[in-house]
């Protein structure tokens, strides 16, 4: 049907009528169908995926997973198409969406600040910060970054949030 143009393909077995928007859940749940059923409560969409999800980057070639510190992930490894990240969560950084759990649109940002490279990030965390409706503010997500305790690329993540910041206005 989609070589026919009835459908059009939403993210691989995911699709829809042509001219239908894609909406955050629509997203979410055309992800949550690449990802086997028996590991689907155990994970987290998260990172560029989410991003994706939100409607705020490319669509992603694996799906980022994450799984949380005080879950197994050894049972997790043999999901082909996704890859899997250990991190902790806390109660406000996931939000259930489309049947998979996503990561929050603040957790969100600061994965992506703090883990792709500014290639990708930047146009990333631009989109994120360009939607009200996602919540995500510049300095908040400053301060993430900053609390953030003992994490690696954490000035990596300030250049990249140095580079959103708008140039000061000259008197």
């Amino acid at each position: 049907m989609a070589a026919d143009g009835v459908l059009t393909q939403l993210y691989q077995r995911g699709y829809l009528p042509p001219g239908a928007p894609a909406s955050p859940q629509l997203r979410a749940r055309a992800a949550a169908l690449a990802v086997a059923p028996a590991i689907r409560q155990r994970v987290v969409a998260g990172r560029m995926t989410a991003a994706w999800i939100y409607g705020c980057a490319a669509e992603p070639d694996r799906l980022a997973l994450l799984v949380d510190a005080n879950r197994r992930i050894s049972s997790l490894r043999s999901a082909r198409g996704c890859t899997f990240h250990e991190v902790r969560l806390g109660p406000f950084d996931v939000v259930s969406m489309g049947g998979l759990m996503v990561s929050s649109p603040l957790r969100t940002a600061l994965d992506v600040a703090l883990h792709v490279e500014a290639e990708r990030a930047v146009p990333a965390l631009t989109a994120l910060l360009a939607r009200p409706e996602l919540g995500v503010r510049l300095r908040l997500l400053k301060l993430a970054v900053d609390a953030s305790p003992r994490v690696p690329h954490r000035r990596a993540a300030l250049a990249k949030l140095g580079a959103l910041a708008p140039p000061p206005e000259e008197p």
